[in-house]
């Protein structure tokens, strides 16, 4: 374990930092807002729709306002999961001196962004096995994307992008985050100069291995053509305005 620790901060800070890290933002993601806005309408999240305790049941099932504000909240903190470690680890004093950085090629950056990615991980492993909810939570789609906000936010967002356009084309969200998800993986292959040099592609494509993993019942009803589709005619009645 020791050995395990150190390698993800190249050795720079004791293990036990980085453990205590990781549980604190695992136990950030078990916070979760369908859970906690469904609770306070009465409302199980769990029990209704999809069964799925993330934006887009909200949305189905809670409503628009509620929707939103779990995706929001989601996404800070999947956010604050990799951001405050990575904060928190630059500013830990290696050997005599703190570790000072002027930019993202500093090696003192390098250092602290390992951990950050694993405190990454965990915050998405609270959100989609929640241990204060009995493991059952979202897929962990909006936190996924707080994550790689914070680490490469440009990466980020042309992933949002994609989703959002190919839900407005095929008002399928699980087939659109599952596009983005293959996206991700090939712009990491041939590695793409808007993903930070200071991702690690392992760690980002455990989270998306996992988020795929999460959906494997949404795929089995896309393959049998029984996938619910998105009502977007909120948008419509916008438009007639």
């Amino acid at each position: 374990m020791d050995n395990f620790f150190t390698d993800l901060g190249f050795g720079a800070f004791p293990w036990y930092l980085i453990a205590i890290a990781a549980v604190l933002t695992y136990f950030l993601g078990n916070i979760n807002p369908a859970i906690l806005i469904g609770k306070a309408k009465g409302i199980d999240i769990r029990a209704q729709g999809s069964g799925n305790a993330g934006a887009t049941n909200a949305l189905r099932s809670l409503g628009k306002r509620e929707g939103a504000l779990t995706f929001a909240i989601d996404v800070v903190k999947g956010w604050a999961g990799y951001f405050v470690p990575l904060i928190v680890f630059l500013h830990i004093p290696i050997g005599k001196e703190s570790i000072v950085f002027e930019n993202v090629f500093d090696t003192a950056w390098i250092h602290a962004s390992a951990p950050a990615m694993l405190c990454g991980l965990c915050v998405v492993l609270g959100h989609m096995y929640p241990a204060v909810f009995g493991f059952r939570g979202g897929k962990g789609v909006a936190t996924t994307f707080g994550v790689l906000l914070a680490a490469s936010w440009l990466y980020a967002l042309i992933l949002l992008a994609i989703v959002i356009v190919f839900t407005l084309i095929f008002k399928r969200v699980s087939l659109s985050v599952i596009i983005a998800v293959a996206a991700a993986i090939v712009f990491l292959i041939i590695n793409m100069p808007f993903v930070s040099s200071f991702i690690d592609p392992l760690w980002v494509i455990i989270i998306l291995a996992l988020v795929v993993l999460k959906h494997s019942s949404n795929i089995k009803r896309l393959v049998k053509g029984e996938e619910p589709k998105l009502d977007l005619s909120f948008l419509n009645r916008r438009k007639n305005k």
